[in-house]
């Protein structure tokens, strides 16, 4: 089953709206600013949908408790995902691979096999773009792009 929603705990309702609105690409669906809470669609209704939730709200963080960090994946076509990491550098985001690191290309994970970039959001939640890759896994690899291009083989055809 795919996944169809998730809940982020946010310290600004209006900033966050922003960030996911403009730079992540998700759609405003719904928005009660006097309850703390508002949505966005993942491209539209029928494919997903993000919250994002003030303290003290039902999903919020608790008062006084500490902030914690969540992580999300969004599945993007391969094209984006690359297309993405000079996007996301020219509004100020700095995306980087698996490890942490600053990326100048996606970085793969071979067990999947997965492409994917990794970035913030406000509240230093993490976003990652992810493309399932056409390839044979291979399991202890994880390594960029252009390492992987170097020992991948296209996935065999089902019989």
């Amino acid at each position: 089953m795919p996944l169809y929603e998730a809940h982020l705990p946010v310290s600004d309702l209006e900033r966050s709206i922003t960030f996911y609105r403009d730079v992540v690409g998700l759609v405003p669906a719904f928005s009660q600013p006097e309850r703390g809470v508002a949505f966005l669609w993942v491209e539209r209704a029928e494919v997903g949908m993000l919250g994002l939730w003030l303290p003290g709200t039902a999903y919020g963080w608790a008062a006084g408790a500490p902030h914690h960090r969540s992580h999300f994946a969004l599945s993007v076509p391969f094209e984006s995902l690359t297309a993405s990491i000079g996007r996301l550098r020219g509004l100020g985001v700095n995306p980087t691979g698996f490890d942490g690191a600053p990326a100048d290309e996606p970085s793969v994970i071979g067990w999947m096999p997965s492409a994917q970039i990794y970035f913030p959001d406000p509240d230093s939640h993490v976003v990652e773009y992810i493309t399932i890759l056409p390839h044979q896994p291979v399991d202890s690899f994880f390594g960029s792009w252009s390492d992987w291009q170097k020992i991948s083989r296209p996935k065999k055809p089902s019989a």
